[in-house]
């Protein structure tokens, strides 16, 4: 979410609108492309690399200027596209990561309207006070603090008007866009993307993050989930002041995890939001099979005592139970170095056929898995995340392995964020026999 701003312009309605904007982006992405093609057989190697990676990063920025006009439905996809390393390089995913910290807020009036025709009433009516300015704001909604009458500090998230109306739209003419994207994946970057998959994917996302009920009812399973654990919170619902495009939540105070991570915190700290955050994480893979997916720094506070709280809940995933039982039956394959093991879990989670070679694809995984495979202290920073990347699609390529399940965009997600905080709180662990640790832990509370 991003801080506080200029009131922002209405969300761009109209089929033909959006239709030529989101055309126009289409068209001036392809035809760059086109033109640095054209012009590669005149430059020597290294040139060329540089002239289409210099092309990658002024495509992002167009599509990155398009989402903070459209808003909506076309600004989430582009930051689901910023989780697709098999589209884009890195630097041009980066440019399209900062599309979450660029969106200004709606004006008042607008919001207003919105709690009046959901809620009932006025906003200065239903709340004992009500901030007109919101303190941060998204591609879908923003958030505004407020008081209850009964003197509880609470926080309303308020959905754009007419968001929902341009959904449809956007997945229609978004096509255009994705159809540019994933010949690029096949002739320059020589990757075969599934089109049909990512539509589902975002067309699936949108439906629940447009949906503050279903929300309210993900933040009621993590406090479930993490019930047993005092040192996790999740704020408390408030079902009379909700609907499916209002919610109001308890206010949490603490520290937002960029303030963590910047240096002179004290390190004592740091390493304990490091190895929380871990073991929070793989919980939520192993044992409970429900991801929170957007390791976005504003959805996370540290708070004084400290525990970590988590916020925002329309972005979770729900693994069927034998994705679940396959990601930790691979855990323990990866730990023992049970080979064959492995394989046949990889089968299940369908990142390879039944009559595929696993060898590379578990070599792919090695190379992966390196920080929690070692034995030994390791600082995250030594484990050169780009240079692993590079290796691992250097093997994929060579073996044709472009299978991209579901599950594992979103996997995918939350450990790259993993590995970020993980690099900048610089904390040195064995996080293998931590790893170790989440994984028994898991085995045992599975068993019953």
């Amino acid at each position: 979410m991003a801080a506080k701003g200029k009131s922002g312009p209405k969300l761009a309605k109209g089929r033909t609108r959006r239709v030529l904007k989101v055309g126009g982006v289409a068209t001036s992405v392809g035809s760059s492309y086109l033109w640095d093609a054209l012009r590669r057989p005149f430059r020597s190697a290294g040139a060329r690399q540089k002239s289409l990676l210099d092309t990658h990063i002024r495509n992002a920025m167009r599509i990155v200027e398009s989402s903070t006009e459209l808003k909506g439905a076309f600004m989430k996809l582009v930051q689901m596209l910023s989780m697709r390393d098999d589209i884009l390089p890195g630097e041009a995913l980066d440019v399209l990561s900062v599309v979450q910290s660029q969106v200004p807020p709606m004006d008042y009036s607008e919001i207003r309207q919105q709690i009046v025709g959901e809620l009932g009433g006025d906003p200065e009516k239903l709340f004992a006070s009500f901030e007109r300015r919101a303190f941060a704001a998204a591609s879908l909604g923003q958030v505004h603090r407020a008081t209850l009458h009964s003197g509880e500090a609470v926080v309303v998230k308020v959905q754009y008007p007419g968001v929902d109306e341009t959904v449809d739209q956007d997945l229609r003419n978004i096509k255009a866009l994705l159809n540019t994207l994933t010949l690029i994946g096949r002739d320059m970057m020589k990757q075969e993307i599934d089109h049909g998959e990512i539509i589902q994917e975002l067309e699936e996302r949108l439906s629940e993050e447009l949906d503050y009920e279903n929300e309210a009812k993900n933040n009621l399973r993590f406090q479930k989930m993490f019930a047993d654990d005092p040192e996790v919170e999740v704020p408390h619902v408030y079902p009379q002041l909700s609907s499916r495009r209002v919610l109001t939540m308890g206010l949490l105070e603490g520290y937002p995890f960029i303030d963590i991570l910047k240096p002179g915190i004290d390190r004592g700290l740091k390493d304990w939001v490091a190895v929380k955050y871990f073991r929070m994480l793989w919980r939520q893979v192993f044992e409970f099979g429900v991801l929170h997916t957007d390791p976005h720094p504003g959805n996370y506070l540290v708070t004084f005592h400290p525990h970590i709280a988590m916020l925002d809940f329309g972005s979770i995933r729900i693994f069927p139970a034998k994705i679940r039982k396959a990601y930790l039956g691979f855990a323990v394959g990866m730990l023992e170095r049970d080979y064959e093991s492995v394989g046949e879990h990889l089968v299940q989670l369908g990142f390879i056929g039944s009559k595929d070679d696993p060898a590379p694809m578990i070599r792919m995984m090695e190379i992966f898995c390196e920080p929690i495979l070692q034995d030994r202290e390791f600082n995250p920073r030594e484990y050169d995340s780009m240079e692993k990347t590079m290796e691992i699609a250097q093997i994929g390529f060579e073996n044709r392995l472009f299978r991209a399940p579901g599950h594992r965009l979103f996997l995918g997600r939350a450990l790259v964020g993993l590995d970020s905080y993980l690099k900048q709180l610089g904390t040195v662990r064995n996080w293998h026999r931590l790893f170790a640790e989440c994984v028994e832990s898991a085995r045992r509370a599975t068993r019953h």
